[in-house]
């Protein structure tokens, strides 16, 4: 095993030829957060220090997309279901890039992902059939640099790219539970150990997001997210903005 494949499997549990970012029970240990179209570093970076700063986790990985964007690499100690990664990167961009077009993001795990899918995610380092450019992982010190460039002309070197991954940790379960609190979110994964599932105690009159340990259909998920005033505002409103088209079934 080569270095670069040793870092990607600590990290990801990756191999450098395979974007399969979930096991066989839909869990993943990866999410990826991709701003293009066109890239922006500056925007981006909101994200990359608010996760520092204010949610008290490690640094992402940084990579540029080979074709047009910066992504974000998050690695996780133990994993979690695709609903939860999924919910964790929407409530990031609720919160740190609210006004930004949603056509301009891409998230790993993705929308249309369900729990019964393993999602493909984007592959790095790799060579873009459609540009002839490469993906790499970069320092976010020298992400400015890729501004207008988000991309390499030459196959990057294993042994570099595994350096760039080297300074890197996983996010550890308790903080990562605690992160998705300071976003407004829960841990509810069913059948986890209980040193993977920070919850807090359940309102015994009022529902709340990750409040029960059974797993809820995306409806429910987001009248709850709307209804709880823990939530940050501009996430309620996004969730109050996806169920417009159930508006039927509440009048």
């Amino acid at each position: 095993m080569t270095r670069l494949q040793s870092q990607l499997q600590r990290l990801y549990q990756l191999h450098p030829t395979t974007s399969d970012l979930a096991d066989q029970q839909a869990l993943v240990r990866v999410m990826v957060l991709e701003l293009a179209r066109p890239a922006d570093w500056d925007l981006l970076s909101r994200v990359w220090r608010g996760l520092q700063a204010d949610l008290e986790l490690p640094a992402p990985a940084v990579a540029v997309s080979g074709i047009d964007g910066f992504q974000l690499w998050f690695s996780l100690e133990q994993p979690v279901t695709v609903d939860h990664a999924r919910a964790f990167l929407q409530a990031l961009c609720a919160r740190y890039l609210p006004d930004t077009d949603p056509g301009r993001l891409r998230l790993t795990p993705a929308a249309s992902a369900t729990t019964l899918e393993a999602p493909a995610g984007p592959s790095v380092p790799a060579l873009q059939q459609r540009t002839g450019h490469w993906s790499a992982f970069v320092t976010a010190d020298l992400a400015p640099i890729f501004a207008d460039t988000p991309w390499v002309e030459d196959p990057p070197s294993d042994d570099g790219q595994a350096v760039v991954l080297s300074q890197l940790v996983s996010i550890k379960p308790p903080a990562f539970g605690t992160a998705l609190e300071r976003l407004g979110l829960s841990l509810f994964q069913r059948d986890a150990p209980e040193s993977t599932t920070p919850t807090r105690p359940a309102d015994s009159t009022t529902a709340r997001p990750g409040a029960s340990h059974k797993c809820l259909d995306p409806k429910q998920f987001l009248l709850q997210v709307m209804n709880d005033d823990r939530v940050a505002l501009a996430l309620r409103v996004k969730a109050a903005k996806a169920l417009l088209p159930y508006r039927e079934d509440h009048s």
